[in-house]
């Protein structure tokens, strides 16, 4: 199978994302369901000798969207080609893409939220008809060319779904969410991980490094490389539970898997701002980061978690919060002191 990537990863950092990364269904732990159908889609396809239906793909990074991309590419046989929304920033970029497809081959767009608007109005009619209209020259010189593309399959991947137009999303025949993993199926996916880099784990270390990864395989990934960084150098190359536990405490990685930023936000909101309500703009000026940023990388786990609240007037810290945080419930006195798991 031939791939064309783009990526913003390092060498070091895209091999090692291409080691680990699942080729086959069989090997993709977790989304039991999105899995099912994704494979049911496939097996029909491939027994009407078909093109496979374009593929929207949702959910906060690091769930495995690529992943999932490329591994229906490979279940189909076909090529895949890789972009990513914001690079595509005329039609004329478009129509090289897809006019260099073949029949069946799978085009992958990531953060395709993230497109031009005039380049979106240009992908209706190559998803729907196969076709796409290239306006050539300007002003009174100005005529439309029309190109047949072969069938394709269009797989997108999204952070941010709510921000497709109603148009777009409506051309995706079969629409997935994926949901932040389960700790059981984060520990097969660190075993599986460290068996790949040769990397000795027991289960207690791969279900510690699992229950701190914030339900995300990619972050699990990445904590495995800095505790083997740590078990190779102090821990005679092995990971047991205790070994991970002091590498990630080094890491400021709590055992609720809070880490800096997340204690920085939530230790503002219960003491700076009394527990909330507070608006996202002040927040971000008074811990230091860009609001965006704050929005969607800390802002779903700590919601998931139960430790923080979006309402109308701004983010609240919810009871367990306050509680790890020293404060009592509203209306009683502020403590001074702060843990939050630290």
């Amino acid at each position: 199978m031939k791939a064309h990537a783009t990526t913003e990863l390092n060498v070091p950092d895209r091999d090692f994302e291409l080691t680990v990364r699942p080729t086959t269904f069989g090997d993709f732990v977790g989304q039991a369901k999105v899995r099912e159908r994704l494979e049911l889609a496939v097996e029909a396809a491939r027994g009407r000798e078909d093109v496979l239906d374009h593929v929207l793909l949702s959910g906060p990074p690091g769930l495995g969207k690529t992943t999932l991309a490329y591994i229906l590419a490979h279940a189909m046989d076909v090529n895949i080609k890789s972009t990513s929304g914001p690079v595509i920033d005329k039609p004329a970029d478009l129509a090289g893409l897809l006019t260099n497809l073949e029949k069946g081959d799978v085009l992958f767009i990531d953060e395709i939220h993230r497109m031009q608007k005039t380049v979106e109005e240009y992908l209706y009619a190559a998803m729907e008809d196969f076709v796409i209209d290239i306006i050539i020259d300007q002003g009174p010189n100005a005529r439309s060319v029309r190109l047949d593309l072969p069938r394709f399959t269009l797989v997108g991947a999204t952070t941010r779904s709510g921000l497709l137009s109603p148009p777009l999303r409506s051309r995706f025949g079969l629409a997935n969410r994926l949901d932040y993993y389960r700790t059981g199926d984060l520990q097969a996916i660190v075993e599986r991980s460290a068996r790949i880099l040769n990397v000795d784990v027991d289960a207690g270390g791969a279900e510690e490094i699992a229950s701190r990864s914030r339900g995300t395989p990619r972050i699990a990934n990445n904590l495995l490389r800095r505790v083997r960084d740590y078990a190779q150098v102090r821990a005679d190359n092995r990971i047991t539970k205790p070994v991970a536990d002091k590498a990630l405490a080094m890491l400021d990685i709590d055992e609720y898997g809070l880490d800096e930023m997340d204690k920085r936000i939530l230790e503002t909101i219960v003491h700076k701002f009394g527990g909330g309500p507070v608006g996202l703009n002040s927040l971000a000026v008074a811990v230091g980061e860009e609001a965006d940023t704050i929005e969607e990388v800390y802002e779903p786990f700590l919601i998931q978690e139960g430790y923080l609240m979006r309402t109308p007037r701004g983010r609240e810290a919810t009871p367990l919060a306050r509680q790890r945080g020293g404060l009592p419930p509203r209306g009683g006195p502020v403590s001074p002191e702060l843990d939050l798991g630290a």
